[in-house]
C-alpha cells in the first residue's frame, strides 16, 4: 500500500486531521435517498467519511445541504457555442462537476483533430469533461460532412484519460442489418450510448440486442417506458428546444430511479448563463411532482453507476469530493460548488485554441438556390420543442415562395467543405415576415444551413457564415447581427457573457423578424437527418422514415396548385409560432 492510501485511512480513522471539514451540514446519501446531518471530513480532494472530525480547514454550513456533484450524463459541448474550458466554466457555477460529452460535432468538422482538441481542452477546466468517442461520423453513410471516423480511427483512442467508451449509436438501419463496420465499432468499449427515436417492437430488440444500452431520444412517455422494460438506461432531455421532462418524469419511481439520468444534449449559452443546467433540470422535474431526493440521485448517483465512475456520485469514503451546496432541496439553489474538496472559483474566462480551417465554400449563386414548378411539395413541419419534424404535403407554386400566409419560407444548405454542392426545401413553422438567418452549426455534418423570406437575404447570411469562417447570422433590410464562431465554425472563443450578449443581439433581429423563440436552434437540427421526418440537406430533402432523398415535389401538375396544406401525419404541438 502507497503511503498515499495510509495517509487517507489514518485521517479517515481520526488519528490525523483532515485536509477540510464540513460541518452542521444536512448530507444527501444517493444510497438511500435520505439525509444525515454531520460533519463531511476529506482530504487530498477525496472523501474520508462523515463523523466527529477535526481539521485543519472548517466550513460550518449552519443547517445547509450538501450533494453530490451534478453529473449531465449526455451533452454536445459544441452546441453551447463554447468552448469546452469555457463551458465548464459556466456549468461548474451551477453545480456540475462532471459532463459526459459526445464531441461528435467537431469530429465530424475536424476528424481525429477535432478530438485531439477536445481531449486537450479538458486540462485545467473546471469541471470534469469524460468523452464518448463519435461512433457516427458521418451520421449516416449519404451525408458529406468534414471527416470520416471508423473503428480503425477511433481505437487508438480507447483507453485513453478522459475516454468512457462510445458515443450515441445513430445509424439505427446499419445496427439493424448487422453492419461490419457498426460491428467493429460496438467492440471497442462495453459503454455504448443509443439513439433510436421512436423506435420499439422486435426492431428495438434487435438494436437493444447489438450492445446498445442507453437512449436520450424519448418523447413520450410510452416510448420510454418501453425502452426501459427492455432493460436501457432513459437519459430525460431538457435542452433549448428539446424539452422532454414534463412528458417522461412520471417514469422515475424509486425502482427505476437507477436507470434514469438527466441529459441536456443541446442547451445555448444563453439559457445556461440565465437558467442553470442540471439544477435547471432538477428544479423542472420537482415541478412537475418528483422528489427532490429522486431528483437529486438522477443527477448524481444514477449516472455515476451508468458509466462505471464508481469514484463519484456519492458523498461516501473514497469517492471524489465533488459537491455542492444547496439552500433547500425544494428550491435547489446552488450556493457553492467544490471540485475534488476546492471550492470553485471562476472569474476569469478560459482561454482556448482552435481546430484546423474547414470552410473550402463559395456563396451559391441566385440560380443554384431556385424553385421552379407546381405542385404537392414535402414541406419540413417544424414540431413545439421537439427536434423531430412533421412531413407536410402542401400545394406550391414555386413563384408564391415565398407563402408568408401559409408561413412557407425556403430552406437552402451548402456544403461547407467542398464548392458547388446546394440543396433547397421548403420549411413550414419559423414564422418570419422578413429577412433571414443562417448558421455554420447544423446537425451533424455542419453543412451552412438558412431560412428566410427571399432569396437575397438567404444568399446574403450564408455569404456572412462563409466570410466570418463560422457564425450565426440574423439579417433584415440593411440591418446585419452577427454571432463568430471561429472554433471549428461551432463554438465562439469569446467570454460566456459575450456569447450570451450577442444570442441575445440575434434573437431581438429575429422577433422583429417575426419568428419563433430560438430559430437558431430549430434551424441548426433541419438538416439531422437521423431523427424523424423529413430533412434538407446538401443533396436536397430527404426522408428519415425512408432513409433515403426524395423529390421537393410529389406530384408536377405545371399549375396553379391548391392553397390548402395538410399534414401527412399530425403529431400534437406541431404550432410553434409564438
Amino acid at each position: 500500500m502507497d503511503s498515499f492510501k495510509r495517509d487517507l485511512l489514518e485521517a479517515a480513522r481520526g488519528l490525523a486531521p483532515a485536509d477540510i471539514i464540513c460541518k452542521n451540514a444536512k448530507i444527501f446519501n444517493p444510497f438511500t435517498c435520505s439525509w444525515e446531518e454531520g460533519t463531511l471530513a476529506i482530504s487530498n480532494g477525496t472523501v474520508l467519511g462523515i463523523g466527529d472530525y477535526a481539521g485543519k480547514t472548517v466550513y460550518d454550513f449552519s443547517g445547509q445541504y450538501l450533494i453530490p456533484g451534478l453529473i449531465d450524463a449526455h451533452v454536445h459541448i459544441e452546441s453551447s457555442l463554447l468552448t469546452p474550458r469555457e463551458y465548464a466554466r459556466l456549468v461548474a457555477l451551477h453545480g456540475t462537476t462532471t459532463v459526459v460529452a459526445d464531441p461528435h460535432e467537431i469530429a465530424n468538422v475536424a476528424g481525429t483533430a477535432g478530438l485531439e482538441f477536445m481531449l486537450a481542452e479538458r486540462e485545467g477546466a473546471a469541471a470534469d469533461i469524460q468523452i464518448l468517442l463519435p461512433s457516427c461520423v458521418p451520421a449516416t453513410p449519404t451525408e458529406t460532412g468534414g471527416a470520416t471516423l471508423d473503428a480503425t480511427d477511433l481505437h487508438p483512442f480507447i483507453g485513453r484519460d478522459g475516454v468512457l467508451g462510445l458515443g450515441e449509436m445513430m445509424n439505427v438501419p446499419g445496427v439493424l442489418a448487422g453492419d461490419p463496420g457498426i460491428g467493429e465499432k460496438l467492440a471497442l468499449s462495453p459503454f455504448r450510448d443509443g439513439h433510436a427515436p421512436l423506435l420499439s417492437g422486435k426492431d428495438l430488440n434487435a438494436y437493444i440486442l447489438a450492445g446498445l444500452q442507453s437512449d436520450h431520444e424519448c418523447t413520450t412517455f410510452s416510448e420510454a417506458q418501453e425502452k426501459l422494460k427492455r432493460g436501457m438506461y432513459i437519459f430525460i432531455r431538457e435542452g433549448s428546444t428539446e424539452r422532454n421532462i414534463a412528458d417522461l418524469i412520471p417514469l422515475v419511481t424509486p425502482a427505476t430511479v437507477s436507470r434514469c439520468c438527466f441529459a441536456t444534449d443541446d442547451c445555448h449559452a444563453d439559457l445556461l448563463m440565465e437558467s442553470g443546467h442540471i439544477d435547471r433540470c432538477i428544479r423542472k422535474a420537482i415541478g412537475c411532482g418528483l422528489s427532490p431526493e429522486l431528483a437529486t440521485r438522477m443527477a448524481t448517483l444514477s449516472p455515476a453507476e451508468r458509466f462505471g465512475l464508481s469514484d463519484r456520485g456519492a458523498l461516501v469514503p473514497g469517492r471524489r469530493a465533488d459537491f455542492c451546496v444547496i439552500d433547500d432541496p425544494g428550491r435547489f439553489q446552488v450556493k457553492k460548488v467544490f471540485f475534488r474538496g476546492v471550492e470553485v472559483m471562476v472569474s476569469k474566462p478560459a482561454g482556448s485554441g482552435v481546430p484546423p480551417e474547414s470552410f473550402h465554400c463559395t456563396t451559391p449563386s441566385a440560380q443554384s438556390i431556385r424553385i421552379t414548378g407546381s405542385g404537392t411539395a414535402r414541406v419540413i413541419g417544424l414540431v413545439r420543442h421537439q427536434i423531430m419534424t412533421e412531413q407536410l404535403e402542401c400545394a406550391v407554386d414555386a413563384q408564391a415562395v415565398p407563402d408568408r400566409g401559409r408561413d412557407i419560407l425556403k430552406v437552402v444548405v451548402v456544403n461547407r467543405y467542398r464548392p458547388g454542392s446546394c440543396g433547397v426545401g421548403l420549411v413550414h413553422g419559423f414564422g418570419f415576415l422578413a429577412g433571414a438567418i443562417a448558421t455554420s452549426v447544423s446537425h451533424d455534418a455542419h453543412n451552412i444551413v438558412a431560412a428566410g423570406t427571399g432569396d437575397s437575404e438567404i444568399l446574403w447570411a450564408i455569404d456572412e457564415v462563409i466570410k466570418a469562417r463560422g457564425a450565426m447570422v440574423a439579417v433584415k433590410g440593411n440591418t446585419r447581427t452577427i454571432l463568430p464562431l471561429d472554433c471549428g465554425g461551432l463554438m465562439s472563443t469569446l467570454p460566456y457573457p459575450q456569447v450570451a450578449a450577442r444570442l441575445a443581439d440575434l434573437h431581438r433581429t429575429t422577433a422583429l423578424m417575426g419568428g419563433i423563440a430560438d430559430p437558431f436552434m430549430y434551424l441548426s437540427f433541419l438538416a439531422l437527418t437521423v431523427v424523424p421526418c423529413l430533412r434538407i440537406t446538401d443533396r436536397g430533402v430527404f426522408d428519415v422514415t425512408k432513409f433515403r432523398d426524395v423529390p421537393l415535389f410529389i406530384e408536377n401538375t405545371g399549375g396553379q396548385a391548391d392553397r390548402g396544406c395538410l399534414p401527412q401525419k399530425q403529431n400534437p404541438g406541431s404550432d410553434v409560432k409564438n
